[in-house]
């Protein structure tokens, strides 16, 4: 994208010797921080907005835990805190990371994450799901972006797509086709990767056009020492995504990104946010908490006045 990256400063990566241009605001471009999943990090939110000097903040991101499946299935708890804060406002939207597998985070195997995908695939964890799509739909929470099984081309989660892509694809598209069999539901289904190559290619893991209505990539400031440009241009990188997208009439999305492996890096963030702004994900989210946040996150002063003048209030002082 010679556009872009043609406005950014060579070399300002994050050693803070040249000014780039701040990035064009957000308008349109639903846009919130992830600060906690729980009832507190619904009224985190608030302060988030204060300070970014009154922006609206309109994407409400949380996560499922993935220990064991009747915290898979959701509770009151968690949904109920999230719904009263969709309803105050018209257009705000609830985005939820939904597992695919219990024991999430627990290190399985690759034979033992085979076998759970296999089962999946054939319809053995149906029920929990159903539960999951009938308590959204109750909490009035029904038209949901559910990011199911996300990172999949990583090694961090027992969801993880690389010992058997095949079987991981078939469980995905049995888990739509019972959450959308759920009456009163209107879910959105995204599909998001980590940027870049990962573990495997995450085409591979890409369970078909019909069963996806958005396409995501969780995008961290890493490795250490890559430049923005670098992460636009890698391999199953920024723009590999946006056209993979495109090709299938597919939106973006940006359900995870934040600082990383360079520190406080305003020229990764002006460019995260330049990309945002010329590709019109449907929502993006921050990580808002350390290493990666701006609010959250006290390390990293020069990202969060980047962040500030792109995400706050028009005239803001």
């Amino acid at each position: 994208m010679p556009g872009l990256i043609g406005r950014l400063a060579p070399g300002e990566r994050h050693s803070g010797t040249a000014t780039a241009p701040e990035p064009p605001p957000l308008p349109g471009v639903p846009s919130g921080f992830f600060t906690g999943s729980d009832a507190e990090g619904v009224r985190r939110i608030a302060g988030a907005q204060a300070w970014l000097g009154g922006g609206e903040l309109t994407v409400g991101h949380t996560y499922l835990p993935g220990d064991r499946w009747s915290n898979i299935e959701g509770h009151p708890e968690l949904f109920a805190p999230w719904a009263r804060w969709k309803a105050e406002r018209p257009g705000r939207l609830f985005v939820l990371n939904v597992p695919m597998m219990d024991r999430n985070e627990a290190g399985l195997g690759d034979a033992e994450v085979r076998d759970g995908l296999r089962r999946g695939a054939a319809g053995a964890f149906d029920a929990h799901f159903e539960a999951l799509g009938e308590g959204l739909v109750e909490h009035g929470l029904e038209d949901a972006v559910l990011v199911l099984g996300w990172e999949m081309n990583g090694t961090t989660y027992g969801h993880r797509c690389g010992p058997d892509p095949a079987a991981w694809k078939a469980y995905w598209r049995q888990v739509v086709g019972v959450l959308r069999a759920v009456e009163g539901q209107r879910f959105r289904f995204d599909f998001t990767p980590s940027r870049g190559r990962d573990a495997v290619p995450w085409p591979e893991c890409y369970p078909g056009d019909d069963v996806v209505d958005i396409i995501g990539m969780d995008a961290y400031d890493q490795p250490e020492g890559v430049s923005f440009e670098e992460q636009v241009s890698e391999e199953y990188g920024l723009a590999h995504h946006v056209a993979f997208a495109k090709e299938r009439g597919k939106p973006v999305s940006y359900p995870e990104w934040g600082l990383f492996r360079n520190g406080d890096n305003p020229a990764y963030v002006r460019g995260m946010l330049e990309w945002f702004a010329l590709h019109r994900p449907v929502y993006q989210t921050v990580t808002d908490y350390c290493p990666h946040g701006v609010w959250g996150c006290a390390d990293n002063p020069r990202s969060a006045e980047v962040v500030r003048g792109a995400l706050g209030a028009p005239g803001r002082s």
